[in-house]
């Protein structure tokens, strides 16, 4: 493997993230913390527990996810796109550098942001509402899954986008609807049975429910089938990644 090249690329990445810290870093964690003072401490304040835990702490593992999700794929496709859109994309293509490096790097860049904003987005959570987390392995685990699921999710829409309002069509049309419908806010166990039925084909559900389990030991569905089906999600994006970059599908044209 090239590791020149990937940390190359990769540095290049992560140096966009220093040069946008407004956009990158400071607006997602703002705009998460009024989900907090709103939810958290105002409604929350307000609300029974759920499941034995306060309202404003048990919303928190979703609010992660959410900035996790969204972010992961918007870092993930704008970083991909833009070598596109450049033109730029054809020197890194003749450049001694292998499909398999090329996506390890851009991909491991949007993780790493995602990473470090959930992080980030963590600990600020911890000034509005009282914390805990009981499994810190596994929730670390389900934290790095999901932003290298999502990142490759993203790699693979700025791929396809041939133009910039495409980035935001399936993030705004479709992920963001299913985090919220994922059980961000409520359990999916206080829903009649039939909707509790309907939300296990959303696969959000498994993301939220295994993240949350890793704070509270709580969770709507079981710890190894979120583990399961997140990683299932994992091996359907790299397949896909592969074969865009075999066939060169929007990549040569």
């Amino acid at each position: 493997m090239n590791i020149t090249a990937v940390q190359a690329i990769y540095g290049f990445e992560m140096a966009r993230t220093w040069r946008t810290l407004m956009q990158s870093i400071i607006s997602p964690v703002l705009s998460t913390s009024l989900y907090f003072v709103v939810f958290g401490a105002a409604i929350g304040s307000h609300m029974t527990e759920i499941d034995g835990v306060p309202y404003g702490a048990f919303i928190v593992p979703g609010m992660i996810m959410l900035s996790l999700l969204t972010q992961s794929i918007a870092n993930a496709s704008f970083g991909i796109y833009f070598p596109k859109f450049t033109g730029t994309i054809y020197e890194l293509l003749s450049a001694p550098v292998s499909y398999l490096e090329i996506a390890i790097s851009y991909v491991g860049a949007a993780a790493t942001k995602s990473i470090i904003l959930g992080l980030i987005i963590l600990a600020t959570a911890a000034l509005f509402v009282p914390l805990r987390i009981e499994h810190p392995v596994w929730m670390l685990v389900f934290l790095v899954l999901t932003a290298v699921t999502f990142s490759l999710f993203g790699f693979i829409i700025g791929i396809w986008a041939d133009g910039f309002e495409k980035l935001q069509l399936i993030p705004l049309l479709v992920v963001t609807p299913l985090t919220f419908l994922g059980g961000s806010f409520y359990s999916i166990s206080m829903l009649p049975p039939f909707w509790q039925k309907v939300s296990l084909f959303n696969p959000v559900v498994y993301l939220i429910s295994g993240f949350r389990w890793s704070f509270y030991g709580r969770a709507d569905v079981h710890i190894a089938i979120s583990l399961a089906m997140t990683l299932v999600f994992l091996g359907a994006c790299i397949a896909v990644v592969a074969w865009i970059f075999k066939t060169g599908y929007r990549l040569k044209t």
